[in-house]
C-alpha cells in the first residue's frame, strides 16, 4: 500500500486563529496535491508560549474534543485525508495536557495521544503547563495505515518508539516544537541538530517502520527575551533510517512524500529485530537506574 504523507511546517504569530487559519490552508493545499495523511508541527495554533511561565497562557487551551478538533474533522472528512493535529489540551480545571488528535478520513475522532515525556530547560519550560501523559503508547488503524504519534521530547526516547511500533504502528508522527538558543555557539547548534535527527533515524532502524517529524520554523520571541530559532527541517525516514525527504532551515514548507508500507514487511524480515528480542532479559527497564 503506497500512502502520500503531508508534513506542515510554518513559522507561527501572535494570533492563534491566524495560525489556525493558515494550518487550516495548509491542510486544504496538501490534501488537493495529494497528501493523504497529514500532520501539524506541535502546538500549531499558537507560538512555542513554553519560553515563560505566564498563566495567562493557560487562556490558549481547549478541550478535546472541542471546537478545533470538531473543524479538522470537517476538513478531513471533506478532502478524505487522515490528520494528525497536535493541540494545548485543557481537561479540566487545572489541569493540562499537550496532546494530538488523531482524526481518520471519514470526519472520525479515533482518539488522542498525551505527550508522555515534559521537559524543563531554559526556554522550555512545559512542566509548568502540561501534565504528563496519562493514556499510555498508542496506535491507531486508519483508511491509510496504522499510525502512532509521540510528541517533540517524546523523540528521544527509544522505549517511546518500541512501544508504539509493538502496538503496530507502521508511521511513527512526531509533531515538534524544537530549535536553538540564540546565543549557543554554531558548533554546538550542528551537534544539536545532528542528535535530533539520529535519534529519530534510529527509531526508524529499530522498528523497521517510517518515522515522519513536524518542526516548525522561523524565530519566536514572545516575551522580549532571548527568544528561540526553530531549526525546521522536517523529514521522513524510511525503513531502514533514510532519510526520503527533508524540508529547509530557515522556510515555511509543505513536504508530501510518498511511502511504500509494504517495505515494512520486506525490512523486519532481512533485518528482524522484533523477532530476535530478548523480552525476558528487559524487566529492569522499568528500573530509574540500576545501582
Amino acid at each position: 500500500m503506497k500512502v502520500t504523507l503531508g508534513l506542515l511546517q510554518h513559522a507561527c504569530g501572535p494570533d492563534p486563529r491566524a495560525n489556525q487559519r493558515a494550518t487550516f490552508a495548509l491542510i486544504e493545499r496538501a490534501a488537493k496535491q495529494g497528501a493523504q495523511v497529514i500532520c501539524t508541527q506541535e502546538l500549531f495554533r499558537s507560538q512555542y508560549f513554553c519560553q515563560a511561565e505566564d498563566y495567562k497562557n493557560f487562556e490558549l487551551a481547549e478541550p478535546v474534543p472541542g471546537p478545533t478538533t470538531a473543524a479538522l474533522q470537517k476538513l478531513a472528512k471533506k478532502h478524505g485525508v487522515v490528520i494528525v493535529a497536535s493541540l494545548f489540551e485543557r481537561r479540566t480545571q487545572g489541569l493540562y495536557h499537550n496532546s494530538a488528535a488523531v482524526i481518520d478520513a471519514d470526519g472520525s475522532l479515533l482518539g488522542i495521544y498525551r505527550k508522555m515525556h515534559i521537559p524543563d530547560d531554559p526556554l522550555f519550560y512545559e512542566k509548568f503547563y502540561f501534565t504528563p501523559g496519562d493514556l499510555g503508547y498508542r496506535a491507531w488503524s486508519t483508511k491509510f495505515g496504522r499510525i502512532g504519534v509521540l510528541i517533540c521530547w517524546d523523540q528521544w526516547y527509544p522505549e517511546a518508539a518500541r512501544l508504539t511500533a509493538l502496538h503496530g504502528a507502521q508511521i511513527l508522527f512526531y509533531p515538534t516544537a524544537i530549535g536553538w538558543h540564540p546565543r549557543e555557539p554554531a558548533e554546538l547548534q550542528a551537534k544539536q541538530h545532528g542528535a535530533w535527527e539520529t535519534i529519530q533515524r534510529s527509531h526508524a532502524v529499530a522498528n523497521g517502520c517510517y518515522v515522519a517529524a513536524v518542526n516548525r520554523t522561523g524565530f519566536e520571541d514572545p516575551y522580549g527575551g532571548d527568544g528561540i530559532r526553530f531549526w525546521g527541517q522536517s523529514f521522513v525516514a524510511g525503513t531502514q533510517g533514510e532519510i526520503l525527504a527533508k524540508a529547509a532551515a530557515d522556510r515555511d514548507e509543505m513536504l508530501l512524500v510518498p511511502v511504500d508500507l509494504g517495505r515494512i514487511d520486506d525490512t523486519r524480515t532481512h533485518w528482524p529485530f522484533l523477532r530476535d528480542r530478548r523480552v525476558d532479559t528487559f524487566g529492569d527497564l522499568t528500573r530509574r537506574y540500576i545501582d
